[in-house]
């Protein structure tokens, strides 16, 4: 093969390939679900201002089982224990949209090189506009990088 100079030839096979590559692992990894994390429900489950860290609050359309780590304790709870009382969300509206049925409830952490992260799932969880309840899993995320320490 002779290679001939031209005008970014090298960076469009370059592209080519990324995107095919891209694309193969898109298609091995189809099982995955769409994950979706909403500023609405992190403003309504989450302190306004943490000290330390940040989080984050997403949604994620499969069961809670599917979703905690292996190994996890599942607890079934109230929903006002469920989602604690450091939040802004109104806990009159949120014990009767529960009502009678009782969130599953999955707590616990990771540590990594750069960071620790503690995770609640809760299934099943309240809408935005709390007025419904959804059968996936929220996941409520406080992740705090080296920095924070």
């Amino acid at each position: 093969m002779i290679l001939k100079k031209g005008r970014g030839g090298f960076f469009r096979a370059a592209i080519l390939v990324l995107a095919a590559a891209g694309v193969a692992a898109g298609a091995q990894d189809s099982s995955r679900s769409l994950v979706l994390c909403d500023t609405r429900l992190t403003a309504l489950f989450t302190p306004r201002h943490p000290r330390l860290g940040r989080f984050e609050v997403c949604t994620d359309p499969r069961p809670l089982t599917a979703v905690v780590p292996a190994g996890w304790t599942v607890e079934t709870l109230d929903a006002l224990d469920a989602f604690g009382a450091a939040r802004s969300y109104d806990r009159a509206g949120l014990a009767r949209l529960y009502g009678g049925v009782r969130a599953r409830v999955a707590r616990g952490w990771t540590w990594t090189a750069d960071r620790f992260e503690s995770l609640t799932f809760i299934s099943p969880y309240p809408n935005t506009p709390m007025t419904s309840l959804e059968p996936g899993t929220l996941v409520i995320r406080w992740t705090c990088d080296n920095r924070c320490n």
